[in-house]
């Protein structure tokens, strides 16, 4: 018998290395994971690398957890290719990328029905994220001014929204040191609305966040009657409260697809607007957009005139350099497709959601929550008891290639396991049909096992 001698010092190097395959007649040595390489390599070696090990990655035209957009035109992909080297913030030297970024604040200032007598107010901005802290940031410098007027302190501002608020709030209210006031959940109220709304307000409330489509079941909370709610409360108590639309979602869908519905600048008490330009603006990840109702809504002193590379520039961004190319993306989707294009994509996502919230409703075991009438996304939970849970169901479909996310709701309503779907350009009825033939699969796979043990998880959206 011959011996094998275990080199255990090469096992424990092993999982710090990458071992090439079919290029490894080019490499001498292994290449290491989380160091520098001592030499480079062949720019198709580190292309073979690289795509190979991102093939592990799920397919995000599959991914229906995301809002991101997943999809784009080779021509605009191109563009974008072709832009990726300017820097934005550079205005002097690429004075052409900034004036397609100020066509795109004046396109969308019009669409959310802005004051059309003067400029647009209003800057692209790294995502929504970064849109709402600096839509944050007015408010609160608009209520501490007014503050400081009346001789009040100052010390102790808070922020009224919805337990359904994006994290990017909670991350503001920590950041600048407001005092969060969420709303939680009752019953079968998903978010915010305008009785629970004004119960929360006090004069250090700096302002109200309301949501044009909730992540969580893609419900649009009530704006205009959050507004008429805080027009009796400033009859009665004086207390001046403005509103700030996180519109992360919602900007980009409901003009187009319910151009009445008021909760933009058409209700006087929205001063500021946040969305996403990759989410139903239809650009791939790294844009957002932030605009206030006039001059007034932006206070100057969070506007900086900097001296950069022979020019003064105004900035009211968090960020500084960063690429042009997702605001070139922008304007070419405003341009390839304008509001009767947005409002054609828009429509088909909406018609396949509600086609296949439908469809799932019919399966049996579920019960919806929302059904894509507003955003074209919706959820649904266990309508009676199973031998699966959603979790189960989405890891059964994560294994046909689908993210299709299932996730507890917070505050006061932690016992309520849903599964949401988000409908979006480039998911198509053809594919809708393929996931439907996947989950009655696994239904199916459930009931032939009576005695599968159900899965029990700590499982918070914002782990998604």
């Amino acid at each position: 018998m011959l011996s094998k001698k275990v080199d255990l010092n090469r096992l424990q190097e092993a999982d710090t290395v990458l071992t090439p395959t079919y290029a490894s007649r080019a490499l001498s040595t292994d290449v290491p994971r989380y160091e520098l390489p001592q030499e480079g390599m062949e720019p198709r070696l580190a292309y073979n690398l690289i795509h190979d090990e991102l093939i592990l990655d799920g397919s995000s035209r599959l991914n229906l957890a995301t809002f991101v957009t997943t999809w784009m035109e080779p021509e605009v992909r191109q563009l974008m290719a072709e832009t990726f080297d300017k820097n934005l913030i550079d205005k002097d030297e690429y004075p052409q990328t900034a004036e397609l970024e100020k066509r795109c604040v004046n396109m969308i200032a019009r669409l959310w029905n802005a004051p059309k007598d003067q400029d647009a107010v209003g800057t692209s901005t790294v995502g929504s994220s970064e849109a709402a802290m600096l839509a944050g940031m007015a408010l609160k410098w608009r209520w501490r001014e007014r503050m400081k007027k009346q001789g009040k302190p100052t010390d102790r501002p808070n922020l009224v929204m919805g337990i359904n608020v994006q994290v990017c709030w909670k991350k503001f209210a920590r950041y600048w040191e407001i005092e969060p006031r969420y709303i939680p959940m009752e019953g079968n109220r998903f978010h915010l609305n305008a009785e629970e709304a004004v119960k929360y307000c006090d004069e250090n409330t700096i302002g109200v966040i309301a949501v044009l489509g909730s992540t969580f079941d893609g419900s649009y909370e009530p704006i205009k009657e959050i507004s008429d709610a805080l027009d009796r409360l400033y009859a009665e108590n004086g207390l001046d409260i403005l509103i700030h639309v996180d519109a992360a979602s919602g900007g980009f869908v409901a003009p187009f697809i319910q151009p009445d519905l008021e909760w933009d600048f058409r209700v006087p008490r929205v001063a500021s607007i946040n969305s996403s330009g990759h989410k139903y603006g239809l650009v791939y990840p790294g844009v957002g957009w932030a605009l206030w109702r006039d001059q007034e809504a932006l206070p100057e002193e969070l506007v900086f005139s900097v001296n950069y590379l022979g020019g003064q520039i105004p900035t009211f961004t968090l960020n500084f350099s960063r690429p042009g190319n997702q605001v070139v993306g922008q304007y070419y989707n405003f341009l390839r497709l304008g509001r009767e294009g947005y409002t054609r994509i828009q429509r088909v996502s909406q018609e396949i959601a509600l086609y296949l919230s439908d469809q799932i409703a019919q399966l049996g075991p579920f019960e919806l929550i929302s059904d894509g009438s507003e955003l074209p996304v919706f959820a649904w939970r266990l309508k009676e008891e199973t031998n699966f849970t959603l979790f189960d169901m989405a890891d059964r479909l994560r294994s046909h290639g689908w993210l299709v996310p299932a996730y507890t709701l917070p505050k006061n309503r932690e016992d309520l396991v849903v599964q949401r779907v988000v409908v979006k350009e480039g998911f198509s009825r053809d594919l809708a049909d393929l996931l439907l033939k996947d989950i009655r699969q696994a239904l199916q796979y459930f009931a032939a096992q009576p005695g599968y043990t159900p899965k029990q998880r700590d499982n918070s959206f914002a782990h998604l």
